[in-house]
């Protein structure tokens, strides 16, 4: 890989960004640099009324083979024994995923290849994912003494407890199928296809309006973490705002009248 190249790749089309990640030589692992760069790219992302959807791909053989052990071994030196530099970049890491969380636009994973630990944290965090055959999924901490407590968050949050469980207990890789199966992604096509599908996706919901999309994502995470009374509380008083928004007045106008809405601009 040429060291100059840029490690997150950035394009902006038909109010789709993909971002990269282009680390192909170590398997896109997350390193700090890396993770720092997506989540200014994410949150800048956020508040551009050019980008309507995110997709996050991979460049090369693996989606991401989760933290740069490399680089965080390399700190093992320092007079605290690394633990600053642990603290910095799992919290970068956080604050990346939780900058996907609260981004108001949508942000689906391409995934071509495997997806390890906070790979799979990545995947699992992203609001939708589609995979190639090629694609699988690990959590494979317990394998060398690091158990994956930051990943099982996110995973825990997909698929059923005994799922994860199996995954953090084990460290067995599964397969792009049986992720599908488990709830981790939506839906699994041919490599060759991963690309288009892909697109696809992000065009028909990026045909949505913006303005109801950051509505409803919003909605979706405040509910998650709530009883069910809660919540149930809480999405009617949105649903009561959304009804009074102008994109609602003119995409029930428009599902009357048999007509294709025209949003109106954020």
């Amino acid at each position: 890989m040429n060291e100059t190249a840029p490690i997150l790749l950035k394009e902006t089309s038909a109010g789709i960004l993909r971002l990269t990640l282009n680390r192909p030589g170590v398997g896109n692992c997350l390193s700090l640099e890396l993770m720092q760069d997506m989540t200014k790219e994410i949150i800048a992302a956020g508040s551009n009324t050019d980008v309507k959807v995110i997709i996050i791909a991979g460049n090369g053989r693996l989606y991401c083979s989760g933290h740069d052990l490399k680089e965080m071994t390399a700190r093992r030196g320092d007079e605290d024994g690394g633990r600053a530099f642990f603290e910095t970049t799992l919290l970068a890491c956080c604050t990346m995923m939780q900058s996907i969380i609260e981004c108001p636009k949508p942000v689906i994973a391409q995934v071509q290849g495997p997806a390890l630990a906070a790979g799979a944290q990545l995947i699992a965090t992203c609001d939708l994912a589609v995979a190639s055959e090629n694609a699988g999924f690990c959590l494979p901490g317990v394998n060398i003494g690091l158990f994956c407590s930051t990943p099982m968050v996110a995973v825990s949050r997909n698929i059923s407890h005994k799922h994860t469980m199996e995954m953090l207990l084990t460290g067995d890789m599964i397969t792009a199928k049986r992720g599908c199966e488990m709830g981790l992604v939506n839906r699994v096509v041919a490599e060759n296809n991963l690309a288009a599908e892909t697109e696809a996706l992000a065009l028909k919901v990026a045909s949505k309006s913006s303005a109801v999309l950051k509505i409803g994502k919003k909605a979706f995470y405040e509910q998650a973490e709530m009883s069910l009374k809660s919540a149930n509380e809480h999405t009617t008083r949105i649903m009561i705002e959304n009804m009074l928004n102008e994109a609602a007045q003119e995409g029930i106008g428009a599902f009357l009248e048999k007509r294709e809405a025209d949003w109106p601009q954020e």
